[in-house]
C-alpha cells in the first residue's frame, strides 16, 4: 500500500502529522517513538520574539476535551531555527513551521524569515482565539484575511498553509478568500471559543476567561467544515480537531482532507500517532485500498 501523501509539492511519507500547539519541539514525544514515522511535524507557534504566554491557570478539563488559554508561548522564531531545527532534523520527517503575528508586518517579516531557514512547509494562524489582538479580527474577516494573506505571500519562498477559524459564520466564505490571496494550502480547524465557570467561587475557571476547546467533542464541527472547504476549494487540505484513531482519520479524509494534525489526542496518548497509522494501514489492507489519497473527498451522499 501507499501512503504517501502530496502537499504542495511537499512529499509526506503518510498523512498523519502533528498540530502545532501540542507537540513543542518533538522532544518529549521522541522519548516515546521515533519521530520518523510521522509523515510530518507542526511545531509550537512561533511569534517574531519570546513569549511567556498568559497566567496559570491556562488549561481547563471539559466534557470529551480541554480549554486552554496558553497565549502562544514559544521561544520566539530565532530561537527556533538555531536550537529546534537541528533537532528536528535528525529525523525523517516534515518540519511544518507555525508563525503567529500581531500585525501585517509582523507576518510578513516572519514569513520572509522562515522562508529562508530549513523548514519544509509554512503554516500561518490566523485564527487563534487567545491572544487579546491580532489573530481573531484576521481569520474571522474575509476582507482581513486577504489582507494579511496577501501581503505575507510576497515574502515566502515555501508552500503556504492558512490554518483557518472554525469561529466564522461562513468557513466556507474564508476558504475561498485565503486561497484567492495566495494560499497554497489550509489547515482546519483551530479551536472553538469556549468557556467554563468555578461553581464554587463563580470565577472562569480560565486566567484570560475564555480558551480554546479542543479534543474529540470537536471531531464533528471538524469534519464538517473539512467537507464544507473541500467543496468550495481545489488545494490541498489538512484536516484537524478531535482526531485521536485511524477511524478519525479516515473519516476526516472522505471528508476532504489530503493529511490530518493529530493534537489533543496525544495528552493522554503520547503513542496517538503511532497507533492511528498502524489503524490506517489496518482499515487500507481490509478495504483493498492501494493509495492512501483515494479516500481524500470519497465520501458517497
Amino acid at each position: 500500500m501507499d501512503l504517501r501523501v502530496n502537499i504542495c509539492g511537499v512529499e509526506l511519507k503518510n498523512p498523519i502529522t502533528t498540530a502545532s500547539g501540542t507537540f513543542g519541539f518533538g522532544h518529549e514525544y521522541g522519548e516515546f517513538f521515533d519521530l520518523s514515522l510521522l509523515g510530518g511535524i507542526g511545531v509550537k507557534g512561533l511569534t517574531p520574539a519570546e513569549r511567556t504566554g498568559n497566567p496559570a491557570p491556562r488549561i481547563a478539563e471539559t466534557p470529551m476535551g480541554i480549554l486552554n488559554c496558553v497565549g502562544l508561548q514559544n521561544p520566539g522564531i530565532d530561537r527556533f531555527i538555531a536550537e529546534q531545527i537541528p533537532f528536528l532534523r535528525q529525523y525523517d520527517t516534515k518540519i511544518i513551521a507555525n508563525i503567529s503575528g500581531n500585525t501585517v508586518e509582523e507576518y510578513c517579516g516572519m514569513a520572509e524569515k522562515i522562508s529562508d531557514a530549513d523548514v519544509d512547509l509554512i503554516e500561518m494562524n490566523i485564527s487563534c482565539p487567545n491572544v487579546k489582538c491580532g489573530g481573531m479580527a484576521f481569520g474571522t474577516k474575509p476582507e482581513m484575511v486577504e489582507e494579511v494573506v496577501s501581503a505575507a505571500k510576497k515574502y515566502t519562498k515555501k508552500p503556504l498553509i492558512v490554518k483557518l477559524s472554525p469561529n466564522v459564520s461562513d468557513i466556507a466564505e474564508i476558504a475561498r478568500a485565503a486561497v484567492h490571496a495566495g494560499a497554497d494550502a489550509l489547515s482546519l480547524i483551530n479551536t472553538l471559543l469556549g468557556m467554563r465557570i468555578d461553581t464554587n467561587t463563580r470565577k472562569p475557571v480560565l486566567s484570560n476567561i475564555m480558551g480554546g476547546l479542543s479534543g474529540p467533542a470537536v471531531l464533528p464541527v471538524a469534519v464538517r467544515m473539512v467537507y464544507q472547504v473541500r467543496q468550495a476549494i481545489s488545494v490541498p487540505i489538512i484536516g484537524m480537531g478531535g482526531i485521536r484513531s485511524g477511524k478519525d482519520v479516515v473519516e476526516m479524509m472522505l471528508a476532504g482532507a489530503n493529511a490530518v494534525a493529530i493534537g489533543t489526542a496525544m495528552f493522554a496518548d503520547p503513542l496517538a500517532p503511532v497507533h492511528a497509522l498502524h489503524e490506517l494501514e489496518d482499515y487500507m489492507q481490509a478495504h483493498q485500498i492501494v493509495h492512501v489519497s483515494e479516500l481524500t473527498g470519497a465520501v458517497i451522499l
